[in-house]
């Protein structure tokens, strides 16, 4: 075996390592809202969702043809060269989704890898190395402009439709209009699901062909081989059905109080625009597409409260996520060529393991899993001290009624975000 043919399994390896955090890190994006209006439990959510997952990302490949098209120059580099730019770019994004799981922040995985890229790709060629604008092209329009039209869309069109189902359900018994939309919730999310794979599996899948062009292996005009479609698909989709929890929670029970009409008005838009962008090869942010679906049924429901201060840290969260994985990128292009060869990548592949080593271990100082999840919102769920114990709020079945906490039992002066329930188990 010779040192490229292993760079290449490296970089292969850590491509679906990122499809992998892509896909517990996005898991929130389908389901947080059925888990938070107890349409779903916990756990069969995010096993229902990485299935789905599985078969959307078999339904369509424009995606991946065009995931580093228009944004980097990377037509004039090849063979090994490549290899480590498309190498630390993918460790730049990973890091990235790890950092923003752990703080429990919604950011968008496309950004990350887009930002890891052409962090690596300045570092390596130069400020010239990146199409910043070139009409439709480049990362003011592939990146940047959806970014900022995304969550507004989809905050306008959830907002008009959640107005439409309160006006239209307005005197019908409570109970049945819970009970009704909490079983469309679960078509509802499941069409989530199935775009998600769609649009998000792809983008990795076109980073793998990359590599094997790099390689030599593969021309620009060749299909996509079965065996990368095959695995980035197993690899998302494990991912999504480990349930990337503090994310879940953030989305479902931190930005607006969801109650099930909302969450069927929020996943039908978010799936309309995420299957729209798959359709014309656009790599949109899912992450943002879905917030700002939340985010538009709070504006919608007459007298529903939006915590502003969670979507001012998204927010942040967004834009740091392209300059900071771009700063990860580099520094790992750096570490990488400085070593030189295959010891260069082992090195970067090695600090990547004990990052995210790091990071897991951190994150179990505060665990949330599927038995807390649900538990009243105090705030962020940042990786702090766990705070002070209360009750576990049990998750309804589709027929029952919305959970409730007594207000002798809530702590109005508690910030610190962490579940009130703690138990061991994955975050």
């Amino acid at each position: 075996m010779t040192a490229e043919l292993l760079v290449l399994l490296i970089v292969v390896v850590t491509a679906l390592v990122f499809d992998f955090t892509n896909g517990f890190h996005d898991t929130a994006n389908a389901m947080a809202t059925s888990i938070a209006t107890g349409a779903l439990g916990p756990r069969t959510a995010v096993l229902l969702s990485g299935g789905l997952n599985l078969i959307g990302a078999f339904l369509s490949v424009e995606v991946a043809a065009t995931v580093a098209e228009g944004i980097v120059r990377l037509n004039d580099v090849g063979g090994p060269d490549l290899l480590e730019i498309v190498f630390a770019g993918l460790v730049g994004g990973i890091l990235w989704n790890l950092l923003t799981w752990l703080f429990g922040l919604p950011s968008s995985s496309s950004h990350a890898l887009f930002g890891g890229l052409i962090g690596a790709t300045i570092a390596a060629l130069g400020w010239n190395g990146v199409i910043w604008s070139a009409g439709a092209q480049g990362v003011l329009g592939k990146i940047v402009l959806p970014a900022v039209l995304a969550p507004v869309v989809a905050a306008l069109v959830a907002s008009i439709g959640t107005w439409l189902v309160y006006r239209i359900t307005r005197g019908s018994d409570e109970r049945s209009v819970t009970r009704g939309f909490r079983w469309g919730q679960i078509g509802s999310a499941s069409l989530v699901s199935l775009a998600h794979g769609t649009n998000d599996a792809q983008k990795t899948m076109g980073i793998i062909f990359l590599a094997l062009i790099a390689y030599g292996s593969r021309s620009p005009s060749d299909s996509l081989p079965l065996w990368v479609i095959v695995a980035c698909a197993v690899a998302i989709a494990a991912g999504t059905s480990l349930g990337g929890w503090r994310i879940i929670r953030t989305l479902g029970k931190g930005l607006v109080d969801i109650t099930s009409p909302q969450g069927l008005a929020a996943e039908s838009t978010s799936a309309a625009i995420i299957l729209t962008s798959a359709h014309f090869g656009l790599p949109l942010s899912t992450t943002q597409t879905v917030t700002g679906a939340i985010l538009g049924t709070g504006l919608g429901r007459p007298g529903a409260e939006v915590r502003w201060p969670v979507l001012g840290r998204m927010v942040v969260a967004w834009v740091l996520t392209l300059p900071l994985a771009g700063v990860a990128g580099a520094i790992c292009w750096a570490l990488a060529h400085g070593v030189g060869g295959l010891a260069g990548v082992l090195v970067v592949f090695a600090v990547l393991i004990m990052l995210a080593m790091f990071m897991w271990l951190r994150a179990r100082r505060a665990p949330v899993d599927a038995a807390n999840v649900n538990d009243e919102w105090r705030g962020q769920a940042p990786p702090a001290a766990p705070g002070s114990p209360g009750p576990e709020l049990p998750t309804p079945a589709p027929n029952a009624g919305p959970p409730s906490v007594p207000d002798s039992q809530r702590d109005p002066a508690a910030n610190d975000g962490t579940p009130a329930h703690r138990s061991a188990g994955r975050a």
